[in-house]
């Protein structure tokens, strides 16, 4: 018997190289850039003066090692191409001192380091550094090829930082990111219309490219990690769903054992003064108390069985089986195509209801799930009783053909029926595959202290 294995699946890590945040957490609102501009120095300040703790573990399906170290080593190579082009494009084509190229390609270029982490953080660097940058180059004259307000290497870096914050960011702070360039952008044209060329049109028009791209990325992330949410409470329901379904079919069986004791019990007490002679006026009030009580418990239980029978079914009003009718269940599976012995011990004991009825559902559904995930496979059935206990065991080789089974969509109803019947019983229950492919089933229910 071959029991599909449960999915698992999770969520992934706050962090660029990981994906765009989990779909758990509600993005923050973005009501202007003064509020993230207050959030962003109460974090500096906050990771200023308190040690970062300790990482979470990662989820089951976040980034491997390998990826996130990636994501951090394209943030270095970033850095290390940036650094030093950005020095020896404004010494050699914008004739800048020295000092001054060094302080802004310190200023344009290390904030880069944060994208993988904290983009939205550099950008508050860089933008600022960047128009700076601008208004230094002012006070030069321009060179052949000048381009203005936007040098080449800050503007393939503004480029990689609005990629990134829209990555790591709400569609709402990415979009107000992009405003703010590209204003920042139109005021430097304004500032010297004779100097700006393309660089100005140029970053608010690839600028908008990029952030498309990394919302789109960061959207799909989103809407996959809801969806695997989604299956994951589905999943749950559904076992939460099986199990009450099961324990409601166990309840309507169990009914049927106690509600004919309880019929015994009424009638006894009933018909004791006309059975006994010489009974006491105190003893026929305590039997016609004793009838009372019965049938009172008798009335309750078939509420309750009402309300467990609410999907309108009358099938399981009919008598329940027991171990008797186990051969005719082998013969029936036998004559479904599968090859089935049945081993019954001859000397078994007169069977509590409830053992005798668990006993009877565990062969029947450990031969549906043979019929169902190992078709053709040789099964072997065998019931004795020893030690005050009953044992019921059904073993299954693998499939006689390899190839898909019978069905797929396994509800899981079959296990949790059989555990929640042993527990019933105060029995053991030991289920697993065999090294050679095949399933056992192996319950040991007890004869004495179960409930009939």
């Amino acid at each position: 018997m071959t029991i599909p294995p449960p999915h698992v699946e999770s969520e992934a890590r706050h962090d660029l190289s990981e994906g765009p945040r989990i779909a758990s957490e509600a993005p923050p609102t973005v009501d202007g850039l003064v509020r993230a501009a207050r959030r962003t120095l109460r974090r500096v300040a906050h990771d200023l003066g308190h040690p970062s703790p300790p990482s979470a573990p990662a989820p089951p399906n976040a980034p491997r090692r390998w990826q996130r170290l990636l994501a951090h080593a394209a943030v270095l190579v970033l850095f290390a191409i940036f650094f030093p082009v950005t020095i020896g494009v404004l010494t050699n084509q914008y004739r800048l001192d020295g000092g001054i190229a060094g302080f802004l390609a310190v200023t344009q270029a290390t904030p880069l380091l944060m994208l993988a982490h904290r983009p939205l953080q550099a950008w508050w660097i860089i933008l600022p550094a960047d128009v700076l940058g601008a208004l230094v180059l002012l006070g030069y004259p321009p060179a052949s090829y000048d381009v203005w307000p936007w040098a080449p290497p800050a503007l393939l870096g503004h480029l990689f930082l609005l990629l990134a914050v829209a990555l790591r960011e709400p569609l709402q702070t990415a979009v107000a990111v992009w405003t703010v360039t590209a204003t920042a952008s139109l005021a430097l044209h304004l500032v010297d219309p004779a100097r700006s060329n393309g660089s100005a049109v140029l970053l608010p028009v690839l600028g908008a490219v990029f952030a498309v791209i990394g919302a789109v990325v960061r959207e799909r992330g989103v809407a996959r990690r809801r969806l695997v949410e989604q299956e994951i409470i589905s999943e749950a329901e559904r076992a939460r769903r099986t199990l009450l379904e099961e324990r409601a079919r166990i309840a309507r069986e169990l009914h049927d054992v106690v509600a004919h004791h309880m019929s015994v019990i009424t009638v006894q007490a009933d018909s004791a003064p006309y059975r006994v002679q010489g009974l006491s006026e105190e003893a026929r009030e305590e039997f016609g108390a004793i009838a009372a009580s019965a049938r009172e418990s008798l009335t309750e239980m078939r509420r309750l069985l009402a309300v467990l029978r609410s999907d309108g079914t009358d099938g399981e009003r009919a008598p329940q089986p027991g171990l008797d009718r186990v051969q005719q269940l082998v013969e029936a599976t036998v004559r479904a195509g599968l090859w089935a012995e049945l081993s019954l011990a001859a000397d078994l004991p007169d069977l509590p209801q409830a053992v005798d009825l668990s006993a009877y559902r565990i062969v029947q559904e450990s031969l549906a799930n043979v019929v169902r995930h190992a078709p053709g496979a040789r099964t072997r059935v065998s019931v004795t009783s020893d030690d005050g206990h009953l044992t019921v065991l059904v073993v299954n080789g693998p499939a006689a053909q390899a190839g898909s089974p019978l069905e797929t969509n396994c509800t899981g109803h079959g296990l949790v029926g059989m555990r929640e019947r042993v527990r019933l019983t105060g029995g053991t229950l030991d289920t697993g595959p065999l090294p050679d492919g095949g399933y056992r089933v192996a319950a040991r229910l007890p004869l004495k202290h179960s409930v009939s």
